[in-house]
């Protein structure tokens, strides 16, 4: 078989799979069996002659050929798109943009940048969606999303290693703060020592919290308040450096919630600068004194190519959202 015989099907497929990093959740995406995505798979792979992808422990991961077939695959099926927008009648896709973000920027920075765009561009539409930094970094692979917005830690590595690389540009810088309950003896002050936050019940992100399954071994010793993760995210919540193991009694999925079970004198949560407008009554945010600064960056993610005039429209109004947030620490 040809590769220029394989079908729309199976492109869209690969690129469901490659995106998500599992047939099942490809499968579940699409409305397909296992076995279905399986056999597209399986398709494409013999006619371009070559794995595409590396079938691993904890999912599955692109060959050099799988690049090479997702790149192009990503523009096809855009193309394809507009075609059949364009004969049905359709507005075009030009004044469509599709965002991604991590979900801290949707308390603020999303929705004010989205209602900036509404006043001065509203015939430009936004499809966004929520997910976490490697999720949306894969998104922008597949061509699934034009722009993320995403999170970066320290030491601020690049969040992928793929080529070409993408570019990136730093919207914000913040500093963590902490996040305790109005109550809590620390909340007298307005700034907290680095070794106050010894003993302290914590509400985090917990990398266990990463798999579907753990060994009962892992269990031993813990109580966690925390943001259930997926493999590839760092532990958020606990203050980074200590040297001790935190105990954490709940877990969360948003900072919401997170913040919500603060203001309850549930434990205290890390909390980055750029959420600190949005804290419910009951909560208080300090800034912490001693040990290293710690830094958290909100970066506009896209592929090295032209953006759209609606994509670069949104990309100034993430700019000025962030700006009128405040100034980077």
């Amino acid at each position: 078989m040809d590769f220029t015989d394989v079908s729309l099907v199976a492109l869209r497929v690969f690129r469901e799979v490659a995106e998500r990093r599992t047939l099942t959740a490809a499968a579940a995406a699409l409305g397909y069996t296992q076995s279905a995505v399986s056999r597209q798979i399986a398709t494409l792979e013999r006619a371009a002659g070559s794995p595409l992808l590396e079938r691993r422990h904890d999912g599955v991961r692109l060959t050099p050929a799988g690049h090479v077939v997702l790149r192009r695959a990503a523009t096809v099926l855009d193309e394809i798109d507009a075609t059949a927008r364009e004969l049905a009648g359709l507005p075009t896709e030009v004044g469509t943009v599709r965002l991604g973000w991590f979900s801290s920027a949707g308390a603020l920075l999303v929705p004010r940048a989205l209602a900036a765009l509404r006043r001065t561009h509203p015939a430009v539409t936004v499809h966004s969606r929520e997910g976490s930094t490697p999720a949306l970094v894969r998104a922008l692979r597949a061509g699934t999303v034009d722009l993320a917005v995403v999170a970066s830690l320290p030491p601020f590595r690049p969040p992928d290693t793929e080529t070409p690389s993408l570019e990136l540009e730093v919207l914000a810088e913040r500093s963590l703060h902490v996040a305790v309950p109005a109550t809590h003896p620390l909340a007298a002050a307005d700034s907290v020592d680095v070794a106050d936050l010894r003993g302290q019940r914590w509400i985090a992100t917990h990398p266990l919290a990463a798999a579907d399954s753990v060994d009962v071994a892992d269990l031993r010793g813990q109580r966690w308040i925390a943001t259930p993760s997926t493999a590839e995210e760092s532990r958020l919540g606990v203050w980074p450096g200590l040297d001790e193991r935190p105990e954490i009694a709940h877990t969360a999925r948003d900072w919401l919630a997170k913040l919500h079970l603060v203001a309850a004198g549930c434990g205290l949560t890390t909390l980055p600068g750029s959420l600190a407008a949005t804290v419910p009554p009951g909560v208080r945010v300090l800034t912490v004194r001693g040990g290293s600064q710690e830094q958290r960056r909100i970066l506009l993610a896209r592929l090295p190519r032209p953006l759209s005039e609606p994509a670069a429209r949104l990309a100034d109004a993430l700019r000025a959202a962030a700006a009128d947030a405040g100034p980077s620490h």
